[in-house]
């Protein structure tokens, strides 16, 4: 198991266009072996005293916070589709993003420790 984590200020606004977005892209992981994908919209992001989620990705008033983590098979798999996807016109033609992607935080990670799921 190798996951993918991104915190992503958007729009508040935008809520639906962003669920679009989410669906259409998800269609196309799956394609290329994501294995689950799991989009949060804020519920409760509250504000730290040395640094949060807003802090972080310099979110604008009006914008809410997505947390969202994708499960791959293991490091290579996610290596290789994230090549292969970039060449894929799907993305492409899926026109803007409904939030500013230089804002995203991006990080990939190997458990160390699951509940609940298989870790293999």
């Amino acid at each position: 198991m190798y996951v993918c984590g991104l915190v992503i200020p958007v729009p508040e606004d935008r809520q639906d266009d962003y669920r679009r977005w989410a669906e259409m892209s998800a269609a196309i992981f799956k394609d290329y072996g994501c294995l689950e994908i799991a989009e949060c919209w804020e519920d409760f992001v509250p504000d730290g005293k040395q640094t949060d989620f807003r802090r972080a990705v310099a979110a604008k008033p009006g914008e809410k916070i997505v947390f969202v983590w994708q499960v791959w098979p293991d490091k290579e798999r996610f290596a290789k589709a994230e090549e292969e996807m970039h060449k894929d016109p799907r993305l492409d033609n899926s026109g803007a993003p409904p939030f500013d992607a230089g804002r995203i935080i991006l990080g990939c990670f190997t458990p160390l420790f699951t509940m609940g799921r298989d870790a293999s």
